[in-house]
């Protein structure tokens, strides 16, 4: 195709479907195409005019193929995948106030937010995403709220429909998190093993973070390094994927993800039931495959102390284990100091 082709075909466009078509794989093809012939950038004969027009069509085509859920007064525009899941996927999607709810005194209304749509790959797994909802439920009501920033912010939750096959999926709303990694990614960004006065940081805001749900009387049920978030440049730190919680006395985790059953505190497997000590060990197992041969023999037998196989021996307690592991850190690396951290790139997690 030559460039007089490509804006031949721009100019002749009425709509975007007479330009892109419905195979929607074709049309992106198509468009990378024309983009490189009309762009001013790429070609001594481009025009910013055709690539202005040419973008224009694609932004439209791209809105009216984009799935839209309908759910009361709001209304969801699907967009990027931003992250697969063990048994989710979370897209990035825009949430505003269907036409007929908008109001003429609030145009703020017709003003979209960006919001994360957490859907289950298998309606099987609904009842997992319930779980995670009665669970961020609970800490929201029960839970100190100036810890709240250690867990993911669930904006509502609704059921969608699918039109194509009439499968029934429950659907989480939560607020982005923008800037975070996970530990597997900061353990692949650090093979060798993460210095242990870093890995200190995340350690202490992870008891915080248990402390803060075990106070709302919620186990967690799957410290995992995918579900542990940390912004790097801030030090913050979230645990997310609440899916496998326990939010009852007694309670069982649901489920396992197989890959990781060698960081499993033994009741879980056992089917016995979950207790604060239960993500204590889990906490400890992860820190401890972050730091790898570097943790220091004192911290080697912190761990050792956090991860014995009885529930009833391990400390229960993460605001008093927080305070001991402070105590451990002041005796190897003295005052606490700000240590700044990076990886090698950012992330964003749902």
């Amino acid at each position: 195709m030559t460039y007089e082709e490509a804006v031949a075909l721009v100019e002749r466009a009425v709509s975007p479907a007479d330009l892109f078509g419905e195979d929607e794989a074709e049309a992106a093809r198509l468009f990378r195409r024309l983009a490189r012939l009309v762009h001013p950038d790429a070609t001594p004969a481009g025009s910013s005019r055709h690539f202005a027009r040419l973008s224009e069509l694609w932004h439209a085509y791209n809105a009216a193929n984009t799935p839209v859920f309908e759910v009361g007064s709001d209304r969801y525009r699907l967009g990027e995948t931003i992250a697969s899941g063990d048994l989710a996927e979370l897209y990035l999607a825009e949430q505003y106030r269907s036409e007929k709810y908008r109001s003429e005194q609030n145009p703020a209304d017709d003003r979209g937010r960006s919001v994360v749509l957490k859907m289950p790959r298998d309606p099987s797994d609904n009842d997992l995403m319930a779980r995670e909802e009665e669970a961020l439920g609970k800490l929201r009501r029960d839970g100190e709220p100036r810890f709240r920033v250690y867990v993911p912010e669930l904006v509502t939750a609704f059921r969608h429909r699918d039109p194509d096959t009439g499968e029934t999926r429950r659907v989480n709303v939560l607020v982005p998190l923008d800037g975070f990694v996970s530990f597997a990614e900061v353990r692949a960004a650090h093979p060798d093993g993460l210095d242990p006065r870093d890995a200190a940081w995340m350690w202490r805001r992870l008891l915080v973070a248990l402390g803060y749900a075990h106070q709302a009387g919620v186990v967690h049920g799957a410290v995992l390094p995918e579900h542990v978030l940390v912004h790097p440049e801030k030090h913050g730190l979230v645990l997310a994927d609440w899916c496998y919680s326990v939010t009852r006395p007694g309670g069982r985790v649901p489920a396992m993800v197989d890959r990781h059953d060698s960081l499993y505190a033994p009741e879980i497997p056992a089917r016995e039931a979950a207790v604060p000590g239960t993500d204590v060990f889990m906490a400890s197992k992860c820190v401890a495959r972050l730091m790898g041969g570097r943790a220091p023999a004192a911290l080697r037998g912190f761990i050792s102390g956090c991860t014995l196989p009885a529930p009833h021996r391990r400390p229960r307690d993460a605001w008093r284990l927080l305070a001991e592991l402070d105590e451990l850190l002041g005796r190897l690396y003295g005052r606490r100091t700000f240590r700044p951290f990076t990886m090698p790139s950012g992330g964003r997690h749902g």
